[in-house]
């Protein structure tokens, strides 16, 4: 028996993925200065191991799951379920000992680090089997799929023993972030098949989609990121208003990359090619981190809203316009 094809199934090149964990951890560090000390840093490293544990066991059940719907992907037809490669018991078995060894280490860490874990994998099951699956549902397995995103920060936060709630605000925003993300990447797939009719028996959602509703779909998510990300800000920090241009040139040019044929997007874990992309992605995230940690004298009464007083408003209106 060859072990290779066993470790692919567990995608240890997606395990990037979970620096998304990253963000809930600076956030902590702005809402209460902890010690950054050694046991914060095993904290954390055990974190991390956690969340690639967890993630690992959802990838093995997507890739039992989806074996018989990959043969009709050209290049997906090759992974080692589809190509016969993996003996199905044993791939079952993979996914309920990484399930086990995740689960069981979260929950050693802290009670709430295990919660955010465990939901982490119920949210892999429903993404994966039937008869929820929303994977086969359209608009809902973007939405379902970019859940894991909220988790992935809440189990930063919870990861470093803070036990108050993160701001539901910034999960929101993380999530439509992910949703934004996830439709790109169904776009990119999308295109890269070319055949509707294909497309459809590959992924049941795409005998619904197509490019104009992909396309509204990243507005939508782009949007509600927008929003969300600024309630954030306004309630907590407005310095983080001087890091939007940059986080937005980065979404343009990830939607970019989206629309180039054969786009890297459709495979997330060869992201890290693109330079670009990941100079990007480093300088928004430092200019975030930054301007988080920091107070910029006057600006906070700079954008504030401009008060008019009762007395004020009436005496415009009885003087047509001339105060």
């Amino acid at each position: 028996m060859k072990l290779m094809p066993y470790i692919q199934i567990a995608r240890p090149d997606h395990w990037f993925k979970n620096i998304f964990v990253l963000p809930g951890i600076v956030l902590v560090y702005f809402f209460e200065r902890l010690p950054l000390d050694f046991q914060f840093a095993v904290n954390v490293v055990t974190g991390l191991v956690c969340a690639c544990l967890v993630a690992s066991s959802n990838y093995v059940l997507n890739e039992i799951l989806d074996s018989a719907k990959d043969k009709f992907h050209p290049e997906k037809q090759f992974r080692p379920i589809p190509s016969g490669q993996v003996k199905l018991p044993l791939a079952w078995l993979e996914w309920v000992l990484l399930a086990v060894a995740g689960l069981g280490l979260a929950f050693h860490l802290n009670w709430r680090f295990g919660a955010m874990a465990a939901l982490l994998w119920i949210a892999g099951c429903c993404y994966n089997i039937p008869p929820v699956r929303t994977k086969d549902m359209a608009y809902a397995d973007v939405i379902s799929e970019s859940f894991n995103n909220p988790l992935r920060m809440a189990m930063g936060w919870y990861s470093t023993g803070f036990t108050e709630l993160p701001p539901v605000s910034i999960l929101l925003a993380y999530w439509m972030f992910g949703a934004f993300l996830m439709a790109m990447k169904r776009f990119a797939e999308y295109r890269r098949i070319a055949d509707p009719a294909r497309a459809g028996q590959y992924r049941k959602s795409f005998a619904y989609y197509n490019e104009e509703r992909l396309i509204e779909s990243l507005f939508f998510y782009g949007a509600l990121f927008g929003m969300f990300s600024g309630v954030f800000i306004a309630r907590y920090h407005v310095e983080l208003v001087l890091a939007t241009p940059l986080v937005a040139f980065l979404i343009a040019y990830y939607m970019h990359l989206g629309f180039k044929p054969d786009s890297v997007v459709q495979k997330p874990e060869y992201l890290y090619h693109e330079r670009k992309l990941v100079l990007l992605s480093v300088l928004a995230f430092l200019a975030c981190a930054f301007l988080l940690m920091t107070e910029i004298p006057g600006f906070q009464s700079l954008i504030e809203p401009t008060k008019v007083s009762p007395g004020a408003h009436h005496l415009i209106l009885t003087s047509g316009g001339n105060p």
